[in-house]
């Protein structure tokens, strides 16, 4: 991966209504701009699935970069992912990061039911979300190459 990755992206199906309330969710609360947000079906999205190795054209859970201490960028997906993120959002959000005590199996299990059925239960967008001028700059359409490679 590009070294000149933000160091933490929320990688979401702009097509998925659920999705795109959890980005707004995301942008209305994120004070401090921890998080960039990056659509799977932007040219970044499609690169990044690339090199993690997910599928591209079938996406149904909300992966999250995060780089950790050493600069390692580390994967979460599914609940721990987005609990991952609560985390790191103000109260009351914040506190709905103690669901982490819950197994994760239970967890993934609840999340996958979720995601499995989420169009039918929340709908589908005809068009992908795109960001406003105002959000531009929090979300990741294009990777710049890595000079070094």
């Amino acid at each position: 991966m590009p070294r000149s990755l933000p160091d933490r992206i929320i990688l979401f199906d702009s097509l998925c209504n659920l999705c795109n309330g959890w980005v707004r969710l995301v942008l209305r609360h994120d004070h401090r701009a921890l998080f960039t947000l990056c659509r799977v079906q932007s040219a970044a999205g499609q690169q990044l699935l690339e090199e993690l190795g997910r599928p591209r054209d079938t996406f149904d859970t909300v992966l999250y970069l995060e780089r950790d201490d050493t600069g390692r960028q580390r994967v979460y997906e599914r609940s721990t992912a987005a609990l991952r993120v609560l985390g790191q959002l103000p109260a009351p959000w914040k506190a709905l990061a103690i669901l982490r005590l819950v197994p994760s199996a239970i967890r993934d299990w609840i999340y996958d039911r979720v995601a499995q059925n989420r169009y039918r239960l929340f709908g589908r967008s005809e068009q992908c979300r795109l960001p406003g001028a105002e959000e531009k700059p929090r979300f990741l359409e294009e990777l710049e190459e890595n000079e070094a490679d």
